[in-house]
C-alpha cells in the first residue's frame, strides 16, 4: 500500500474513531396520562457509555408552573439530592429508583398527586473519558382525574342445581382522553383462597376470554357476558353447578394507549360481592357451617356462618349448639332468643347472632374464653309455613369444632368504657372485667390501673393500685387523680371513675390483675397476671368560637416598609392568642414558609429560612389592637414577594395550665412591588456559568447606558432557593454601604466594579452548595428636591446565572468538553495539521520521482536555484 492509501486509510480511522462510543439516554416517551392515586412507573437507559458497568441516574421534574426551573426527585447516589418538597415522600419509599440491570432504572411514584403533573428528566453522570454524546432525556407526564366506576348491589342467593343466574355489573368513566375499557367477572371459593378464579371477561380489545375453569362451558353457551346499553354488563350461567358456589364480583379496567403503541391499565375498580350457594341435585335442604378462624386464643373473636341451601320460598328455624347444649335461636320471623346463660354475655355485646339473608345466620363470640371451645352446631329445620310447628319437613345439621388456647396461665381482663370521649368537667368509668377458666370469686385478687398521657410521654405511668387486703397504693401520676378518682369491685370486675375530666385526664388506660397465692407457698405472692387492652378516653375542650378574616387582599409599595395585616373577627374575652405568620413564594407548587411565631406570652419564634440577624431584624410581628395584628417587614425588597397569611391559635387557661382550644386561617395578603414608569436598562439575558470548588466565580449583572444625572443606584444580589423564595444575598446602599442579609456568606462575597455600570458578583472559594440559580436587581434613586428624601425613579432585573460546580478532581479535559466552541476547535485542529502534513509529503514524492538521477542532494540544489519552484 502506498503512502497516500495509508495517510486516507489513516484519516477514514480517525473519523470512525470520533463517532464510536458515544453515550445515548434514552427515557419512556411521552406524553403519558396517568391517574391521580395510582402507581406510577417511568423507565430510562443509557448505552455508548465508558466507565463502570452500574451506571447512576438522576430523576427531576419541570413543573407547568416554571418549565424553566429544574427541581431535583431522587438520586441513585447522592441522598441529598431531593428537594424540600420531595424528601419525605423519597425518605418514605413513596418515590424510589428501582435497577433493573447496571444501565436501566425504573422510576416508582407509589401514589401519583397533581403536582407530580410536568416534564421529567432522567440525567446520568458523565464517567467517560470525555463528553460525548446524551447525557439526558425528558418526557411528559399529565395525571387525571380517576372517573372509573364499577358497582353491584351486594346480596345473597341460593340456587338449585341447574338454575339460571343472572348477575349485573354497572361501569362508568368519564375520562378526556381516548381509554378503552375490560369488564370482567370471578369467583372466590373457601375462607383462605385469596386468588380468584377468572369466569369470563370482556377484553379493551372486545374479545371475550373465559378463565382455564370455564372454557368449555363458554363454548357450549352455558356461561356468556352481554354488553346492555352503554353502561351494563350482565353474566349469565344458564345451569349452576355446585362448583360455582362461593363469592362472586365483577372487575373494571381502564386502559390507554401510551405512544409508544403499548396499552397500559391505568385504573381498576371491584364491586362488592354477591355470596351464592348452589343446592345439589337429590336434596331438599343443605347446611354448610364455616368458622374465620377455628382456632383461637383468648380474647379473639369467634366468627361463625351458617349458609342454607334450599329451595326458594322456603321457611327455615336455626337454633345454635355448642357441646349439644343449645346457645340462641331463631325463628322463621327472625326473632333471636338467647339461653339463660348467654344473656348477660349478649347483654354486653359479646355474643351476637343475626340473619344477612333468607340462607346465611352468622354468629359472633368477642373475647373468647376457654369456656367457649368445643363443637359448635347449627341446626336447621325447614318448614311449610311460619306458624305451622307441625309442618316440618327437613332437620339437617352441620358442626364444626372451635379451639380456644389459653393466654399464659389463663387469666384474661377485659377494659372498656361507655364513651371514648367526654366533655371538659364531665365524669367517666372504666370497667375492668376479669375472665378465667377457674371461678375467681374466691381467690385473691389485685387490680393495677396504668395510664398513658395524650401525646405519649414513655412507658405508661402507675395510677392507682389496689391490694387483695383493700390498700391503696397512688402512683407519681396522682396529682391528677387523686381526690377525683374513685375504685369500686364487684366479684371479678373493677371500676375507675373520674369527677371532673381535665385535658390533663386524657389518654390511654390500661389495667393489669394479679392472682395471689393463699395456701400454696411463698405466701403473699401473686401466681399469674394479665394486662387488658388500651382504652383511649379523649377530654373535649370547650368549644372554640374563634373567627378570622379570610378575606383575600394585596399590598403594593415602591420601596422602603410593608404592613400585612391579620383580623380576628370574633373571640372569647377571656382568651389569648398565638399568631403564626406564613409566606406563600411565586412559585406554583411551593411549600408554605414560617416565617414567625409569636405565642400566646408574646415570645418569637423563627422559621430556618427568616432566623438569621439580618432577616429577623426585617421580619417583626405586633399586636395593633385587641383584635388586629400585623407583620411588618422593614426594607421590603423583590425577595420579600408573594402571598402572606396568618394562623391564629385560640389558648385559654383551665384550672393546670394552658390549653389550646381552636386556630383559623387567614385570607391571603399579595405583597406587589409598584414598577415605575421608566425602566433601567440591563442585560436580561440568561447564563450558564461552571466554576471549580475552592476556586471563585464572578456572576454578570451590567447596566447598558448611563443613569440620571444626580442619581444614585442600588444593587441587590438574590438567589433562588429550593424552597421557591428569592434569598438576597448582598445589598449595595446609595450611599455605598454593603449590607450582607445572609451573614454566613459575608466573607465569601465581593462587589470588584470594574466600571460605573458593572455590578457583578464575586463569589470566592466556591462550595458545593452554591449551585444554583442568581440575579440581580438595580434601582436609581433621585432625590426629588432639595432636602427632601430619596425616591426610586427606576429599577430593573438581570436574567438568571445558572452556576454549576465543579468537583475538585475534575480533570482540564472536563472543562474543555464543558465549552462546545472550544471542543470544536480542539477536535478539528489535528484533522487540519494531518492533511497539511500529507499534501507536503505528497509533493515531495512526485518531485523525487522526476529526478532523472534520482539524488536526492542535487534536487535539492535544483530547488535552491529555482524561483519558480521555491514559490511552489
Amino acid at each position: 500500500m502506498g503512502l497516500a492509501q495509508c495517510l486516507a486509510a489513516a484519516f477514514l480511522f480517525l473519523l470512525l474513531g470520533l463517532t464510536a462510543g458515544q453515550r445515548v439516554v434514552t427515557v419512556q416517551e411521552g406524553p403519558l396520562y396517568r391517574v391521580r392515586g395510582s402507581h406510577v412507573t417511568l423507565w430510562c437507559k443509557v448505552s455508548g457509555y465508558q466507565g463502570p458497568a452500574e451506571q447512576n441516574f438522576q430523576w427531576s421534574i419541570y413543573l407547568p408552573s416554571a418549565p424553566e426551573r429544574e427541581v431535583q426527585i431522587v438520586s441513585t447516589v447522592d441522598p441529598s439530592f431531593p428537594y424540600a418538597i420531595y424528601t419525605q415522600r423519597v425518605r418514605g419509599r413513596g418515590i424510589f429508583v428501582e435497577r433493573l440491570q447496571g444501565d436501566a432504572v425504573l422510576l416508582h411514584i407509589t401514589e401519583l398527586q397533581d403536582r407530580d403533573a410536568g416534564q421529567y428528566e432522567c440525567h446520568t453522570p458523565n464517567t467517560d473519558e470525555r463528553y460525548f454524546g446524551s447525557y439526558s432525556a425528558k418526557t411528559n407526564l399529565t395525571v387525571i382525574p380517576d372517573t372509573l366506576s364499577a358497582s353491584m348491589a351486594p346480596q345473597a342467593l341460593s340456587h338449585m342445581e341447574g338454575d339460571a343466574v343472572e348477575l349485573t355489573c354497572e361501569v362508568s368513566k368519564s375520562t378526556a382522553q381516548h381509554t378503552h375499557l375490560s369488564v370482567g367477572w370471578y369467583l372466590l371459593q373457601g375462607a383462605g383462597e385469596h386468588r380468584a378464579k377468572e369466569i369470563l371477561t370482556l377484553s379493551k380489545d372486545f374479545i371475550l376470554k373465559p378463565g382455564p375453569s370455564f372454557e368449555q362451558r363458554f363454548l357450549e353457551g352455558d356461561v356468556q357476558l352481554n354488553k346492555v346499553g352503554n353502561t351494563t354488563y350482565k353474566l349469565i350461567i344458564r345451569e349452576v353447578k355446585p362448583s360455582d358456589q362461593g363469592q362472586l364480583y365483577c372487575e373494571a379496567a381502564e386502559w390507554i394507549e401510551d405512544p409508544d403503541k403499548t396499552w397500559k391499565d391505568i385504573s381498576r375498580s371491584q364491586t362488592e360481592r354477591t355470596r351464592l350457594a348452589v343446592l345439589g341435585q337429590g336434596s331438599d335442604l343443605s347446611v354448610d357451617i364455616t368458622a374465620a378462624e377455628p382456632s383461637l386464643s383468648e380474647g379473639d373473636t369467634l366468627q361463625l356462618t351458617c349458609v342454607l341451601g334450599a329451595p326458594k320460598n322456603s321457611n327455615f328455624k336455626v337454633i345454635w349448639l355448642l357441646n349439644d347444649m343449645e346457645v340462641a335461636r331463631v325463628d322463621p320471623h327472625g326473632v333471636l332468643i338467647w339461653k339463660e346463660e348467654y344473656e348477660e354475655r349478649a347483654k354486653l355485646g359479646q355474643f351476637r347472632a343475626f340473619k344477612p339473608s333468607n340462607t346465611i345466620y352468622v354468629l359472633t363470640i368477642s373475647e373468647v374464653g376457654l369456656k367457649d371451645k368445643g363443637t359448635y352446631q347449627c341446626s336447621v329445620s325447614e318448614m311449610k309455613s311460619p306458624g305451622d310447628l307441625h309442618s316440618i319437613q327437613t332437620v339437617v345439621s352441620s358442626g364444626i369444632q372451635v379451639d380456644v388456647k389459653p393466654i399464659g396461665l389463663g387469666l384474661h381482663a377485659t377494659l372498656r368504657s361507655r364513651t371514648a370521649s367526654v366533655s371538659y368537667g364531665q365524669s367517666f368509668e372504666l370497667f375492668c372485667q376479669v375472665d378465667a377458666s377457674y371461678a375467681l370469686e374466691e381467690v385473691p385478687l389485685s387490680v393495677r390501673w396504668l395510664f398513658q398521657p395524650s401525646p405519649p410521654t414513655g412507658p405508661s405511668h402507675e395510677l392507682v393500685q389496689v391490694f387483695p387486703n383493700g390498700t391503696v397504693l397512688w402512683g407519681p401520676a396522682q396529682p391528677h387523680f387523686q381526690g377525683k378518682a374513685q375504685l369500686v369491685k364487684t366479684g371479678t370486675s373493677f371500676r375507675l371513675h373520674i369527677h371532673g375530666a381535665l385535658p390533663a385526664n386524657e389518654g390511654t388506660y390500661q389495667c393489669e390483675v394479679e392472682v395471689w397465692r393463699r395456701n400454696i407457698l411463698p405466701l403473699g405472692q401473686s401466681a399469674a397476671s394479665t394486662s387488658s387492652n388500651a382504652v383511649g378516653i379523649k377530654v373535649m375542650l370547650p368549644e372554640s368560637k374563634l373567627q378570622v378574616a379570610t378575606t383575600d387582599s394585596s399590598v403594593e409599595i415602591a420601596n422602603g416598609n410593608a404592613a400585612i395585616e391579620c383580623r380576628i373577627v370574633f373571640a372569647q374575652n377571656n382568651s389569648q392568642f398565638a399568631v403564626t405568620w406564613y409566606l406563600l413564594p411565586p412559585l406554583a407548587g411551593a411549600t408554605p414558609l414560617q416565617i414567625l411565631r409569636a405565642n400566646y406570652s408574646g415570645i418569637l419564634e423563627y422559621g430556618s429560612e427568616f432566623s438569621s440577624p439580618a432577616q429577623k431584624s426585617r421580619f417583626l410581628s405586633h399586636r395593633v389592637s385587641s383584635n388586629i395584628f400585623q407583620l411588618q417587614i422593614l426594607s421590603a425588597n423583590l425577595g420579600d414577594r408573594g402571598r402572606y397569611y396568618c394562623v391564629v391559635e385560640e389558648w385559654l387557661w383551665l384550672v393546670d395550665g394552658w390549653y389550646k382550644l381552636g386556630e383559623g386561617t387567614s385570607g391571603r395578603t399579595t405583597l406587589n412591588f409598584k414598577l415605575s414608569e421608566r425602566e433601567l436598562q440591563m442585560d436580561k439575558s440568561n447564563h450558564s456559568l461552571s466554576a471549580r470548588e475552592g476556586e471563585e466565580a464572578t456572576l454578570p449583572c451590567r447596566l447598558q447606558g448611563a443613569p440620571l444625572p444626580g442619581s444614585q443606584l442600588s444593587a441587590t444580589w438574590f438567589q433562588v432557593t429550593s424552597s421557591g423564595r428569592d434569598s438576597a444575598l448582598l445589598a449595595l446602599q446609595p450611599d455605598g454601604t454593603v449590607e450582607y442579609p445572609e451573614e454566613r456568606l459575608a466573607a465569601r462575597l465581593y462587589l470588584r466594579r470594574r466600571s460605573a455600570g458593572d455590578f457583578g458578583l464575586t463569589l470566592s472559594s466556591v462550595e458545593r452548595g452554591d449551585a444554583g440559580a442568581y440575579y440581580c436587581q438595580l434601582q436609581e434613586w433621585q432625590q426629588q428636591s432639595e432636602g427632601k428624601d430619596w425616591a426610586v425613579q427606576a429599577l430593573a432585573c438581570s436574567g438568571y446565572t445558572q452556576l454549576t460546580t465543579v468537583p475538585p478532581e475534575s480533570t482540564v479535559l472536563s472543562r474543555i468538553c464543558s465549552s462546545p466552541p472550544l471542543l470544536n476547535f480542539i477536535l478539528f485542529l489535528p484533522l487540519v495539521l494531518i492533511l497539511l502534513l500529507a499534501l507536503a509529503l505528497f509533493c515531495w514524492y512526485c518531485k523525487f520521482r522526476k529526478n532523472k538521477k534520482g539524488n536526492i542532494t542535487g534536487w535539492m540544489m535544483e530547488l535552491e536555484g529555482n524561483e519558480e519552484a521555491k514559490k511552489t
